[in-house]
């Protein structure tokens, strides 16, 4: 199977993680994340394969972050926040063989390949 990455084109880290697929030789399924959202449940997934928490994937530093008070929020309201503002996901993530990665740096994804 293909690996699949939430991918946004204007981040530089997210470009050189495509690259980095691409020049393993493999196809991966290109998902313009802020263009078609994740679902919760695709969120919920997304922080078990990594292991992570929401907060961990959140950006913290966007504008919509802060305008919606974001910083003591439990992880059901940053899940949703992520959901509904796709800009607050942090990238890339990738999915490969039943794992996820985040791919900062780049490098990280190589172990689920």
């Amino acid at each position: 199977m293909n690996p699949i990455i939430w991918h946004n084109p204007r981040c530089s880290k997210s470009r050189e993680t495509l690259a980095l697929i691409k020049a393993e030789g493999l196809t991966p399924t290109i998902v313009e994340y802020r263009e078609i959202p994740p679902s919760e449940t695709e969120i919920r997934r997304a922080l078990d394969l990594l292991g992570i928490k929401a907060a961990e994937l959140i950006r913290k530093g966007e504008a919509i972050y802060k305008e919606l008070g974001l910083d003591d929020a439990d992880e059901e309201t940053l899940i949703a926040a992520m959901s509904s503002h796709p800009i607050l996901i942090e990238r890339p993530v990738v999915f490969a063989n039943g794992k996820a990665a985040l791919g900062r740096p780049p490098e990280a994804v190589k172990a689920i390949l």
